[in-house]
Parts: C-alpha cells; sequence; structure tokens
C-alpha cells in the first residue's frame, strides 16, 4: 500500500490505516513521513485533552469515564495512552488498551498504547504525530494519557489543549504538587479516589497552592480543583464542565490559538532534532568515521566536544538562500608574511617593477608593513616587530607566505554582524585599526575554507 492510497484511508476513518501508520511511525519507516505530509493539510479541528499524575493515580479509569461521556454526546474519541517501556522487548510494559477494554467495540474510539522506549517528558517521541494522525481521521476529541508526572515529565503542555494533573489522597502527592514545574502544566487538578479519607485534606492544599501562586503571578485563567471517583462515573460531569469552560476561555482570549503556534513551533524543532540526528548517525555509521573517533576519544588523545564540533562542521554544511546586505568593493590588498621587509623590496620594486612601497609600523598589532599598488589592489609585506606578534607566530607555523586576503567592505561593523548572524567565526567581533588609517576585522579560517578574511573599510581620502 502506497502512503497517498493509506492517508485516504485514514482520512475516510479507518481504524485498521490509522494502526499501520502508528505502526509504520514507531519502526521509522521512511513511508509514515510521506503519509503525513498528506494527512496534514487535515489536522487542526480536534481538541487535545492531556490526562497525567503519579502512577497509581486512576488516570486510565479516569480517561475511561472521560471518553464514555463525550461519546455520550456523540463526540469521536482517540485515546493514546503512554506507558513505560519494557526493557526486554521496547513495548509498553501495562497496556492501557486492558484497562479500556469496555471501549474497544465502540467504533467512534480508537485507543493506542504507545512506549515511550526511552524517551523523556513523559511522553514518547512520535506522540505528535500520531495526534495529528488520529486529528486527521476525523476524531473531534483526543484524550493523551501520559507516564507519571515529575519534574522532567511536563511535555504533555506542549501538546495538549487543556492539562488535567491527577492526584490521589495518600499517595505523597501533597508534596508532588509542591515540585517545581508541576503547578505550572496543570490547567485543571482533578483529586481522583475522592472517597479516601484524605481526600478533603489535598484538596483543600491544591486550592490553596492555586490560590497563593495566582496572588503571587496573576493569571487568566485559576485551575479548578475537581473531585472525581472514575470507577464510579462520580465528578466526570463537574470535569467535563471544567473542560469546557478551559477550552471557552482559551479560545474566547486568544490563548487556543497562541498555544498551537506554540506547540507548533516546538514540534517542528523537536522533528528537525530528530531526522538531523539520524542523518548524522547514518553517516558517521555509513562512512566508518564514528569507529576511526572513538579510540582517540578512549586514549585521551581526543575530547569528544572538540570531535562534535568538528563533526558538525563537516557533516551539516546549511546554505542560507537570505540575500547578502553586505557590499564587498573588491580586493583591498593580500598580505605576505616576510620575515625581513627590507630583504624581500627589492624583488617587488625592482624585479617587477611597482615602484616605492609605502611603509608603516602598527604598534598595536606589533607589525611593520610595506604596501605596493598593483592595479586596483596591493601587495602588503608584513614583518614582525616582537616575538608574540601575530606575523612571527605565523612565520614559526607556516614559514613565509601568503597571511591574508583582504576585502574592501563599505562598513566592517555592518559586514561583522551580518557575518555573525550567519554562523561566520570571527577572530574579531568589533572593528579594530589598521595600516593606512583603515578599519580592520579577521574571519576565522575554519569559516572561509583555509583563509585568513580581513575585512577591510577605508576612509573616501584613503582609497
Amino acid at each position: 500500500m502506497t502512503p497517498t492510497d493509506l492517508a485516504g484511508e485514514i482520512l475516510d476513518g479507518s481504524s485498521r490505516a490509522i494502526a499501520r501508520l502508528i505502526t509504520w511511525l514507531e519502526e521509522e519507516d521512511e513511508r509514515a513521513f510521506a503519509c503525513l505530509k498528506e494527512l496534514h493539510p487535515h489536522c487542526g479541528k480536534a481538541y487535545v485533552i492531556g490526562v497525567t499524575g503519579s502512577p497509581g493515580a486512576g488516570k486510565s479509569t479516569l480517561v475511561a469515564s472521560l471518553a464514555r461521556a463525550f461519546r455520550k454526546d456523540n463526540l469521536t474519541v482517540g485515546i493514546i495512552a503512554i506507558d513505560p517501556s519494557s526493557p526486554f522487548t521496547g513495548g509498553a510494559v501495562l497496556g492501557d488498551r486492558v484497562r479500556m477494554s469496555s471501549l474497544s467495540a465502540d467504533p467512534g474510539v480508537f485507543i493506542r498504547s504507545m512506549a515511550t522506549r526511552g524517551f523523556l517528558g513523559g511522553l514518547t517521541q512520535t506522540t505528535g504525530d500520531v495526534v495529528r494522525i488520529l486529528d486527521a481521521s476525523g476524531k473531534e476529541v483526543i484524550i493523551v494519557e501520559s507516564v507519571g508526572v515529575g519534574q522532567d515529565e511536563v511535555d504533555i503542555m506542549r501538546i495538549a489543549d487543556t492539562t488535567c494533573l491527577v492526584l490521589v489522597p495518600g499517595a505523597g502527592d501533597i508534596i508532588q504538587t509542591m515540585k517545581a514545574g508541576v503547578m505550572e502544566i496543570a490547567d485543571i487538578f482533578v483529586v481522583n479516589k475522592a472517597d479516601r479519607p484524605e481526600a478533603d485534606l489535598l484538596s483543600s492544599e491544591v486550592l490553596f497552592r492555586v490560590q497563593n501562586d495566582g496572588s503571587i503571578r496573576p493569571k487568566e485563567w485559576r485551575p479548578p480543583v475537581v473531585e472525581t471517583i472514575a470507577i464510579e462515573g462520580s465528578g466526570i460531569s463537574e470535569l467535563l464542565r471544567s473542560i469546557a469552560d478551559h477550552r471557552h476561555h482559551l479560545e474566547a482570549t486568544g490563548k487556543l490559538k497562541e498555544r498551537r503556534y506554540a506547540q507548533a513551533r516546538e514540534e517542528t524543532l523537536r522533528t528537525l532534532q530528530r531526522r538531523l540526528f539520524e542523518l548524522v548517525r547514518r553517516q558517521l555509521e555509513d562512512s566508518g568515521i564514528l569507529d576511526r573517533l572513538v579510540p582517540d576519544i578512549v586514549a585521551g588523545r581526543r575530547n569528544p566536544y572538540t570531535t562534535v564540533d568538528e563533526i558538525v562542521e563537516r557533516l551539516l554544511v546549511i546554505p542560507t538562500t537570505e540575500r547578502s546586505h553586505m557590499k564587498v568593493l573588491g580586493t583591498d590588498h593580500i598580505g605576505l608574511a616576510v620575515s625581513s621587509i627590507q630583504e624581500a623590496i627589492p624583488f617587488y620594486r625592482d624585479l617587477l617593477g611597482l615602484g616605492a612601497p609605502r611603509s608603516e609600523v602598527v604598534k598595536d598589532q606589533n607589525i611593520a608593513t610595506a604596501s605596493f599598488d598593483v592595479g586596483d589592489t596591493r601587495i602588503e609585506l608584513l614583518e614582525a616587530t616582537s616575538d608574540d606578534s601575530p606575523i612571527a607566530k605565523f612565520i614559526e607555523s607556516h614559514g613565509e607566505g601568503i597571511h591574508h586576503i583582504a576585502f574592501r567592505v563599505t562598513n566592517v561593523d555592518e559586514a561583522l554582524s551580518e557575518l555573525g548572524r550567519k554562523g561566520a567565526r570571527l577572530i574579531d567581533k568589533t572593528a579594530r585599526a589598521g595600516a593606512g588609517g583603515a578599519r580592520i576585522a579577521f574571519v576565522h579560517p575554519k569559516s572561509t575554507h583555509g583563509v585568513l578574511i580581513e575585512l577591510c573599510e577605508r576612509s573616501e581620502g584613503r582609497q
């Protein structure tokens, strides 16, 4: 079956086609991405509800109760149940479809258990893509149940329109509410298993935290605290009302569009990160570069940080289509490093007939210069005046020869700003004084493929 055929079946609401595409995604089959491209224009209609909380809080039972309530309103429902991964198979350990078996016969409900497979944040690497698949298939409400909440497992808020944080009495969730970040993710607090003795204490503590947080950082939406007994269906109507109220708030204030913009931006970056990683890993493994580098890292001859920098520079050459606003007027001069200007002058003055040079000492760079005009450009001889001069170091490493090529620009500050913005490695972040009253700055050979480039700005009287 082609991706186009599969996309057509998904748009018709086929559960079998949805399941097949999700499997392709989990197996990182390239056909999945081709199919997603065709489905994307049909996304954006479903409302996404995130349900997260500590293990044992009754999230799955609550999700099942919510799904039944939505079905009574004739709304189609998609459920993505994220479970921890088996360390042996990589599959979902708990299998929430078992706990939601009463819904499996309903054609208006699609349920999929997915394993985190080591992906942090309480979700799987492909959760966002699965949400879009269910959205395109016509599901009106999508419920995402994540792995237990923690300080690092707050990714649910980056995918859900409304996030419900489920707490349970007697499980340490009073302390849980005090964790940094956890209070921030909840649009609605759900105290489940509210028939337990400590339920009122937990609800009061959460309500106090919400009110206290609201007095410190005022917000347009104050998360309500809803008590439920999901296994009995108690409190579900109140929870549905709170979800509807939050949706109305988001739509009325424009926050829903803002959230979805932020979510789309974040998901695009995540997808880019995933695809780039796969691209780089494949190139490193296929070329054998990684196997050649690792022994040197283990032996201490290389460090992993410099190695990664080199890999990025070598493999990720990203062209830019942005038009350059920097204006290069031409080649200003070619700088030649020499051990002795006096010994070098006769060749250029007498043998090449370039005439007498203009000589100058640039004290802050510890160099002496002698310049010969050659048409519209110059030959500039450079001699070190001290051992710590860059020319002395160049000759020590490379011997006499071409030290740099200088391009004349209209404004060296603007040139530096544009090159820096586009990722060029700069030796000088700001311009400095050069020979002949010019303002100069250097670009590192790492960015120019081996040549030291000087940017040179001259005043009108010194062209």
